[in-house]
């Protein structure tokens, strides 16, 4: 296999062993993507070199270096040894490019006796009997405190990415506007400063809880009421002094993507439908909009503060491990500010294999490795930063009450990176191609596991990697050895889980696979058909044999709950540093969140779990689950 200037892979092996050659046409497309023109290589970018701590390495040239807090270090002839970890800028006597350093501690935090439970959560799914149609940050409160007491050591959620903010509500927390941000929609607007005894308030949140008698979520109305809820309390609260300076701290980044909200709000659509000169974010007249219209730019920033104060709270009992979705939708927020360094009209996805005989296509348009480089890694830096802190900053660390729980973990939540190959190469498809046409393009996973192992050790965070499927040796070498947990899924992993590795995060399920009760009862083949798919009948039967394999019990002998908390009990019995449960499994859930290769069959990530928070919560299985995995 060989690699261009580019980045483009001259082909690959599919999951049948077989040589896939990229064609000269899609490596044409693609290059151009990249900005090829006619050139044979990328632009020289601004120079970047990455160090580790300690090394006192020697320079070409006498230089002035500049900290990332500012201080100067001039005339120096090599690099200091004690240098923080972080981002500097070395200027060379000569007159040359100044070239961004990076000083990386090599890997991720990690304690080294991190070893715990974590409950996995789907938080709209998770209503409690106040809830506005969908599960918020008081809920999320409540079960932070519940897995504490029962000696969880994280709870894990979804991705909370921001859904552009138009009235049709995207459902997938997969194909976000914003990566950066957060969804409104989990909001808990009654803990709002002013809700309190409106009565205007009262009345929409009568009219909101009504649609908790619908296990399907609808998203559009919660919204609505939601909304009309805010731009009250906005009116009669405005901006005061914490807000204020909350946003100032936040700086460019939130009054840029404040002002993407405003302007999407004012034209209904995403950004590649807009007037021309509202489609970039430097644009004089985006400017002059938000001069214009400074109250709605406020705001969609005053979402923001209120969102950061009560996820915050949300997660005070326990640290968060938070979900981080592999792209954004292109019409999105990330996308228009980030346009500048995207490959147009190319989307994201995996090429043909066992499952999908036709690729995926996801939708996601992919950074241009050059760009990428060129900006220092900034757009992934932030991003991580921010999903970081909000992991970190709740968790008072004291364990709980029960047996084993939270060891290493005090004030330390974390990150999941779904599809973390990314970091290395990703499947790209040319524009008005399909998976078939799709070739890998390849970054520097060096550079970015680095600027990862910056922003882990500086929050104290530490990182989960999502590496299920067909993943090159030697990315799980580098991830092993920046410090990155694998994933071990007992659905599919061959060893039994006592052998499964120490750097791992173990798990029965996600959340596009069965859950142990629609595996064992068959429910999940009944959903699967009333959906349209013909479930493969021969994986399915697989999934029984592996549960009877870690229980001992057969379909004919024993219910789905004895068979939940005996897996369960195998799982914690790994020396995997987490294992986790999910809520569905605790609760014998049937239905899985989301089933790949659907959209309007069938209402994915829009089920709720079938009864209240409060009687969830109360539930003897999920005691019994509790138990096994505290032990």
């Amino acid at each position: 296999m060989a690699t261009d200037p580019w980045g483009l892979d001259d082909g690959y092996v599919d999951v049948h062993g077989n040589w896939h050659a990229t064609s000269p046409d899609t490596a044409a497309v693609l290059r151009a993507a990249m900005g090829a023109e006619d050139r044979e290589e990328p632009l020289e970018p601004r120079p970047l070199w990455v160090v580790p701590t300690g090394a006192a390495e020697p320079l070409i040239d006498r230089c002035d270096l500049t900290l990332e807090d500012g201080t100067e270090l001039p005339d120096i002839a090599g690099l200091p040894p004690d240098l923080p970890i972080g981002y500097h800028d070395l200027a060379p006597h000569d007159g040359g490019p100044v070239t961004r350093l990076i000083v990386t501690p090599g890997r991720c935090h990690l304690p080294a006796d991190l070893r715990t439970w974590v409950l996995a959560v789907q938080l709209h799914s998770c209503r409690s009997r106040g809830s506005w149609g969908i599960g918020d940050a008081a809920d999320l409160a409540a079960i932070t405190e519940w897995a504490r007491d029962r000696g969880a050591g994280m709870v894990a959620l979804n991705p909370l990415h921001a859904p552009l903010p138009l009235d049709r509500v995207e459902p997938s927390p997969y194909f976000p506007s914003s990566r950066r941000w957060l969804n409104p929609l989990y909001l808990s607007i009654e803990d709002v400063p002013g809700a309190a005894g409106d009565p205007d308030v009262a009345a929409v949140a009568a009219e909101a809880r009504q649609l908790n008698a619908s296990r399907t979520l609808d998203r559009d109305r919660v919204w609505a009421l939601k909304r009309r809820a805010l731009n009250r309390l906005w009116v009669n609260l405005g901006p005061d002094e914490r807000f204020e300076r909350w946003r100032a701290e936040q700086g460019e980044e939130l009054e840029v993507y404040a002002r993407f909200c405003a302007l999407a709000e004012h034209h209904g659509t995403g950004w590649r439908s807009w007037p021309a000169e509202h489609r970039h974010p430097a644009r004089p007249q985006v400017a002059a909009f938000a001069a214009d219209r400074a109250e709605r730019v406020g705001f969609w920033a005053w979402l923001q503060f209120l969102l950061d104060e009560q996820l915050r709270r949300g997660g005070q009992a326990l640290p968060l491990l938070t979900d981080l979705a592999v792209g954004v939708d292109p019409d999105g927020a990330d996308a228009w500010i980030h346009q500048d360094l995207l490959a147009p009209g190319v989307r994201v996805g995996a090429p043909p294999d066992a499952f999908n005989r036709f690729g995926q296509d996801w939708g996601l348009p992919p950074f241009v490795p050059w760009k990428l480089r060129a900006a220092a890694y900034e757009p992934l830096a932030s991003l991580w930063r921010a999903a970081m802190r909000a992991s970190v900053q709740g968790g008072d660390g004291e364990g709980g009450d029960g047996e084993g729980g939270a060891a290493g973990v005090t004030g330390a939540g974390g990150v999941r990176i779904d599809h973390v190959m990314g970091l290395f190469r990703l499947f790209w498809i040319p524009p008005g191609g399909g998976p078939a046409e799709g070739a890998y393009v390849r970054y520097r996973g060096d550079e970015l596991l680095a600027v990862l192992a910056v922003e882990s050790v500086r929050a104290g965070a530490i990182v989960v990697g999502e590496d299920l499927g067909t993943v090159e040796p030697e990315v799980r070498q580098a991830l092993a050895a920046a410090g990155v947990l694998s994933y071990r899924l007992a659905w599919f992993d061959p060893d039994p889980p006592e052998h499964y590795p120490r750097q791992a995060l173990a798990a029965v399920t996600t959340h596009d696979l069965p859950t142990i009760a629609g595996a064992w009862t068959g429910a999940d083949d009944e959903d699967q058909r009333a959906a349209g798919i013909e479930p493969d009948y021969t994986a399915m039967e697989a999934l029984r044999r592996r549960l009877t394999d870690l229980t001992g019990r057969t379909p004919e002998t024993s219910g789905v709950e004895d068979v939940i908390v005996d897996v369960h009990a195998r799982l914690a019995a790994s020396p995997s540093a987490l294992v986790a449960a999910t809520l569905e499994d605790g609760l014998a859930v049937p239905e899985r969140p989301n089933l790949p290769g659907t959209t309007l069959e069938r209402p994915n990530w829009s089920l709720a779990l079938p009864l209240p928070l409060e009687e969830a919560l109360a539930s003897p299985l999920l005691a019994r689950v509790a138990l096994a995995m505290a032990r």
